[in-house]
């Protein structure tokens, strides 16, 4: 596993651009009367040619009949009411991942929705109100589902159009195949639960392996990267070019370059950026993955054309996004709350309780084998704060804790394991403040928040919008197998 630090998350170095203004709260925006924009994803089985037209296909399950399922274009403030059937021969659901809504309408099974029984439907109604680079999935046998394929990029645009010459989504996604192309089965091994997860063998961009991105010199390109992976964190190096970070999860921040031109991408996470393409008319850069020492490979190609550049001179540095409406916390009068990351192979804490579906004869069946491997036979190998929430939600999860509402939460996330955490949360996006002692720059927000081994983080949030909400680590086999807990705001 490499252990470099999340370079791009802690460079001090701030981009000489003009974005001083973007420091200041922004007003809300009057509201609009928009009509309700109206959709409809099919959940079913499907296939798909992963490895190219002269390749057998690959079984999969889709949304739509695509993979990934279709980009759901959606409108800062505009209402949506998306109607999910479901084909499969299991239950489902549907989160919005890093959308702030209603509870009801997060997608969880049990715990804010009845699940999506084969053959029925649910419809989801919500106001997006961030734009953003944000993403859709399966809440419902998570690790299968999203690992065959349930999976699908949601762009909220602006209320007032950005200036770009194009505006890309790359949807990464990380496959696990057997002979012919088929999906490897045994989800859920006790290996892959105890320790990095289930971690595949193909890389795909939009359902391509190696994909090959037409530009042309001279443009400004907005692209769109995320990382909708079981478990493959990724480090992304763009060759010739120098991305500038516009958005984290979602959420603008100030315009900065990653550390070493290294963009760290764990499951669950987006990060916009800005590509001036500045390389040579018909030339052709690699974008490499170098995120697991001695395995580096390219994800993609950037094939310019031979038409002579678009423009004579670089655009001036891009200014940073308009803000979201996001409340800001008051530090001065914050809750204070704590939770500690535990178990997986290697030390790193124990497991002295459990809740979730396995139940307390589960932890004591483990306890008793002795050598029994965490994670086997369906035990957990984590917990949070002693206790072990398993499975993907369901009803009566008792709440690590409780926040009335409108106060600020200051939360502190300490990862006492070996392994890597994607923590990511419901409902609310995190202020992030600090990691290991030393103060972020560049003002960011997340949704999806990176523990290396023995991080500490500190973020904080207000706690305005009420209900039961889930935080969860999103390498799916590690939620699945403890990493989970849930939290009230009343």
């Amino acid at each position: 596993m490499n252990s470099r630090s999340i370079r791009f998350l802690t460079r001090r170095g701030f981009l000489a651009v003009a974005t001083a203004g973007a420091a200041m709260s922004l007003p809300l925006r009057p509201a609009r009367a928009y009509a309700v924009d109206e959709r409809t994803l099919r959940a079913a089985p499907a296939q798909a040619q992963f490895a190219g037209p002269d390749r057998a296909p690959t079984p999969t399950w889709a949304y739509n009949g695509t993979v990934p399922g279709p980009v759901l274009r959606l409108r800062q403030g505009q209402p949506v009411r998306i109607t999910v059937e479901n084909s499969l021969a299991e239950d489902t659901t549907v989160h919005w991942h890093g959308i702030r809504l209603p509870n009801a309408m997060d997608g969880v099974p049990g715990l804010t929705q009845p699940p999506i029984a084969p053959g029925a439907s649910f419809t989801y109604e919500f106001t997006p109100p961030d734009a953003g680079t944000f993403w859709y999935h399966p809440h419902a046998d998570s690790l299968v589902q999203l690992g065959r394929g349930l999976a699908g990029a949601l762009i909220v645009e602006e209320a007032e159009p950005v200036a770009f010459d194009r505006d890309l989504i790359w949807l990464l996604q990380d496959w696990r195949l057997a002979a012919a192309g088929r999906i490897a089965g045994g989800f859920g091994s006790a290996m892959d639960a105890s320790m990095s997860g289930r971690v595949g063998n193909l890389v795909t961009v939009n359902g391509t392996a190696q994909a090959v991105q037409s530009v042309k010199a001279g443009e400004r390109v907005r692209l769109r990267l995320a990382n909708a992976a079981l478990a493959r964190m990724m480090a992304l190096r763009f060759e010739g070019h120098r991305p500038v970070i516009m958005a984290i999860d979602g959420q603008p921040c100030e315009p900065h370059e990653p550390e070493d031109g290294r963009l760290v991408l764990a499951p669950a996470m987006r990060v916009d950026i800005v590509l001036d393409m500045q390389g040579k008319p018909g030339g052709r850069y690699r974008v490499i993955d170098d995120f697991y020492d001695s395995l580096a490979y390219t994800l993609a190609t950037l094939a310019y054309d031979k038409a002579a550049p678009l423009r004579a001179h670089p655009p001036d540095a891009p200014a940073a996004l308009p803000r979201n409406p996001l409340p800001e916390p008051d530090l001065a009068n914050a809750v204070r709350q704590e939770i500690v990351l535990q178990g997986g192979m290697m030390g790193g804490g124990k497991l002295a309780g459990v809740g979730g579906m396995m139940g307390m004869s589960g932890m004591m069946g483990m306890n008793m084998k002795g050598m029994t491997m965490p994670g086997m036979n369906g035990t957990p190998a984590w917990a949070i704060n002693g206790v072990s929430m398993t499975g993907d939600g369901h009803a009566g999860m008792a709440p690590q804790f409780t926040l009335r509402r409108g106060v600020t939460c200051h939360l502190t996330i300490r990862n006492e394991t070996a392994w890597w955490h994607p923590m990511h949360v419901h409902g609310f996006s995190l202020s992030v403040l600090s990691r290991n002692g030393s103060p972020l720059p560049h003002r960011q927000w997340q949704d999806t928040v990176l523990l290396a081994p023995k991080d500490t983080v500190e973020c904080a949030f207000v706690a305005d919008n009420p209900g039961d909400w889930m935080l969860h680590c999103h390498v799916a086999d590690h939620q699945m197998a403890g990493l989970m807990t849930v939290f009230r705001v009343t």
